[in-house]
């Protein structure tokens, strides 16, 4: 599609999903064993037949970069491109101000493609969208902005997401974001309809906002804060529905997860392993691309005692299970489970290394983490709670609803 360009916002920090976040960005956090949470974004577009893409981004980009370079360059096709566009802080001495400025200090790169539209989506979400459809309504519409929404909950919309009202042709007509009490969807009692915070914007029309909301000194520069607001009192923003975009080979629709923080992200994996899951990584119609680096594939051996047993998991490339129970959990890249351990409704993102008889339950645990022989995790609480320092962030952490999380690097029971 020549006349499209897509600018996705990977500059996230992702505070909320400390210690994930210490050494990575958000949009670079592993997701599901074998991806990053950037690469659900970039298979829509690719998926959609949009390879003119610029990934704009910010703090401790360096795993993205690297996973980019490695897993999505694009070379020898004319006008197709996906390229990150690092912090030059073109317009002062600061960090993008907000999601707006990081778009407006990098117009010229949009001025130097011509798109006749411009797709702004963020990066770390997990669902599937063929864009093309999306777009179709932006044209269909006539519209300066189309902003794709979900139904939700409106009790988890809470304070978390921008929250929209329609009339009957679409066309939005109130936008609040983040409110403490998000306005119900008239005739559906408890749901609310929520913005996506994927945007497709007229070129020009994105062009003209931006640099209007340069001006403006009281602006935080954001579009949910500023840019959406302000479009809105003109009267030619619409409103796409995720529930009406259909992918083909899916039997669920409408699957859309914010993964912002440790319960959310362990929620998702879990979906993942549902005897029906919503979201499928298994469809060959829609293929999900990364980067896979050249390793083996998972070998599952038995010992004298036992035999290794894997239920309701996903065990990726590189691993080796040496008589160990894997249940209802999501193994990355490169991990060994050795004798008589259990694990059990965790996430262990890649190169862990548990030892024997450990029992490990309701668990993140990073990378390059080694675990001694009969340790255990989310087994007993106030054990757990050991590990914890309070006043630091970056080391283990005990989430809301009780997920054991485990930073890069740590050494446990030696």
């Amino acid at each position: 599609m020549s006349g499209v360009l897509a600018m996705i916002l990977a500059g996230g920090e992702g505070t909320r999903l400390m210690p994930l976040t210490k050494s990575r960005s958000k949009p670079s956090v592993p997701f599901a064993g074998s991806y990053r949470l950037i690469d659900f974004v970039l298979n829509n577009f690719v998926n959609s037949g949009i390879i003119r893409i610029y990934v704009i981004t910010q703090y401790k980009s360096q795993s993205l970069y690297m996973h980019l370079k490695n897993g999505w360059a694009v070379s020898g096709i004319p006008n197709c491109f996906i390229d990150p566009i690092p912090a030059q802080m073109r317009t002062g001495k600061d960090w993008y101000k907000g999601t707006a400025d990081a778009v407006y200090q990098n117009l010229t790169f949009i001025e130097e493609q011509f798109p006749d539209d411009v797709c702004v989506f963020g990066s770390d979400h997990i669902y599937k969208m063929d864009i093309r459809q999306m777009l179709r309504f932006h044209a269909d519409k006539q519209s300066d902005l189309t902003v794709a929404a979900i139904r939700m909950p409106s009790k988890d919309a809470a304070g978390r997401f921008g929250v929209i009202e329609i009339d009957k042709e679409g066309k939005m007509i109130g936008f609040e974001e983040k409110p403490l009490h998000p306005k119900e969807i008239p005739g559906d009692p408890g749901f609310s309809l929520i913005s996506m915070g994927n945007y497709v914007f007229k070129s020009k029309v994105l062009s003209d906002e931006l640099k209007k909301d340069a001006k403006n000194e009281k602006s935080s520069h954001d579009f949910g804060k500023d840019i959406i607001p302000q479009m809105v009192s003109q009267g030619k923003v619409f409103v796409y529905s995720l529930s009406d975009n259909k992918i083909s080979g899916e039997e669920h629709s409408a699957y859309w997860r914010d993964v912002g923080s440790i319960d959310a992200y362990w929620n998702a994996h879990m979906d993942l392993l549902a005897d029906d899951p919503e979201f499928s990584l298994f469809n060959l119609k829609w293929p999900l691309h990364t980067f896979y680096p050249p390793l083996p594939p998972a070998s599952f051996n038995e010992t004298k005692n036992n035999h290794s047993l894997v239920s309701k998991s996903m065990i990726s490339a590189g691993c080796y299970l040496k008589g160990a129970n894997i249940y209802q959990s999501v193994l990355g890249f490169r991990c060994f489970a050795d004798d008589g351990t259990e694990i059990s409704q965790s996430v262990l993102i890649g190169d862990v290394t548990i030892g024997k008889n450990c029992k490990i339950h309701r668990a993140i645990i990073d990378r390059d983490v080694e675990i001694a022989d009969g340790f255990t995790l989310g087994i007993n609480k106030e054990e757990d709670k050991k590990l914890i320092n309070p006043k630091d962030n970056t080391g283990p952490t005990l989430s809301p609803e009780g997920i054991i999380v485990i930073p890069k690097g740590m050494r446990l029971g030696f």
